[in-house]
């Protein structure tokens, strides 16, 4: 049955079915925007609500209270994820090059090296010794070098993408008078761009997200990322709650209000980043998983 000149039942269900989906997907993120505007009383009496009884901006109070801070520390986290990305981005491709070249020797023997890491690590102690004697230590390239060893996984989907290529392609660029590294930035790296995105936007993510290096290699406060004040600010504040009530503030502090606003402030760049590489995400993780 057909509802007008374009339009059917199936295809009018479809839209509802796609319209409920994006709606349920929504849900989550504007009960978060709720709850970060909600006063802590109204949680504590009556939960997360969409429409709570009283709004109230204490968590974003809270959080900038020490303003200057929190964007120095938005500026840090900004240029570490920037520089960070980029170089693993670059190391990662050029160690996918040459493993995905079959006129590599000992390829196969250099890619079990890497698949290796995958499934085991040398520890914490290891790692925090070698970043100490190599000058790691409370300057921002403690923030980025830690994390430029790069992740396996990323590796093989970038390398898995090449060898999906022609390999025609490789043998007239060498028949042309092309070597490795021109092949590899001017023709391999853009073809490459659905795969190299992808891997971007899990890079992006990691070092956004990352506290763990500053809490082990940075003491000082003017090179703190976002998520490590943030992650501080949470912890003081539930520790002050949980005082006795003779040692504790006269009021509540707003724990919950503050971790939903954490949250809003936090995931910003990444929702802004992620629509400029959703075209390439899907194409580039599938095509890059599915050739061993």
């Amino acid at each position: 049955m057909r509802i007008g000149k374009h339009f059917s039942i199936g295809t009018l269900m479809i839209y509802l079915a796609i319209g409920l989906f994006s709606l349920a997907c929504l849900m989550p993120m504007l009960l978060t925007v709720m709850v970060s505007i909600s006063s802590e009383d109204s949680i504590i009496n009556h939960g997360y609500s969409l429409f709570p009884d009283k709004l109230s901006l204490d968590g974003y109070r809270t959080i900038f209270v020490n303003s200057a801070l929190i964007f120095k520390s938005y500026s840090i986290s900004i240029i570490v994820t920037l520089v960070g990305s980029t170089l693993a981005l670059i190391i990662t491709a050029l160690a996918a090059y040459p493993l995905s070249n079959p006129n590599v020797k000992y390829r196969n023997h250099l890619a079990l090296y890497f698949f290796i890491t995958m499934l085991f690590s040398g520890g914490l102690v290891p790692w925090y010794l070698m970043c100490t004697k190599l000058g790691l230590t409370n300057n921002i390239f403690a923030l980025i070098i830690p994390m430029l060893m790069f992740n396996a996984f990323n590796m093989f989907l970038v390398k898995n993408f090449m060898e999906s290529l022609p390999g025609a392609l490789r043998e007239s660029a060498y028949i042309d008078g092309a070597n490795d590294l021109r092949i590899a930035f001017q023709i391999y790296m853009p073809l490459c761009v659905p795969v190299l995105a992808t891997v971007s936007l899990f890079y992006a993510l990691a070092y956004w997200n990352d506290w763990f290096n500053a809490i082990m290699l940075v003491d000082n406060k003017e090179l703190y990322p976002l998520q490590y004040i943030l992650f501080q600010l949470r912890s003081n504040i539930q520790m002050l709650n949980m005082l006795p009530n003779g040692a504790s503030t006269e009021f509540t502090l707003p724990a919950e209000s503050t971790k939903m606003a954490t949250v809003i402030i936090t995931i910003g760049p990444i929702v802004f980043l992620y629509p400029y590489l959703q075209r390439y995400f899907t194409k580039g993780l599938i095509i890059g998983s599915v050739k061993g």
